[in-house]
């Protein structure tokens, strides 16, 4: 089992930066596949970024590459989100996600375990 909390969500303006942090639970971290997604009111839930276990490989959704980096360190169990020059099509609730192996996946539903979510709002 894999528990996962996120930390990092605010209020920011246009153009302003966020690192959202998410600690996870167990003992076998580096063998699972990381993401971050997100959901807008009104939208479907989408990746923002993925990580494989090892964090050779990463995945970025078209929206926000160059602008996001996703990160992990498996001495510490935590996988990070820097999002910078935010803009307010970003506004969401960011959530965690944890995919046993360690092979990099975007899907949503091939993840086992969600964080409850932190809320980024940018304002223009």
């Amino acid at each position: 089992q894999v528990q996962l909390v996120e930390s990092g969500g605010g209020v920011v303006q246009a153009g302003d930066s966020l690192r959202l942090s998410c600690a996870a639970s167990g003992r076998t971290f580096s063998r699972y596949v990381m993401g971050w997604f997100r959901q807008a009111p009104g939208k479907e839930r989408e990746v923002v970024a993925s990580i494989s276990g090892s964090g050779s490989s990463t995945y970025y959704a078209d929206s926000v590459k160059g602008r996001f980096t996703i990160s992990r360190d498996n001495a510490k169990n935590m996988v990070y989100l820097r999002m910078n020059r935010l803009k307010p099509e970003d506004t969401a609730v960011y959530s965690c996600a944890a995919a046993a192996g360690s092979v990099i996946r975007v899907v949503p539903t091939s993840y086992d375990y969600w964080g409850q979510g932190t809320q980024v709002t940018v304002s223009s």
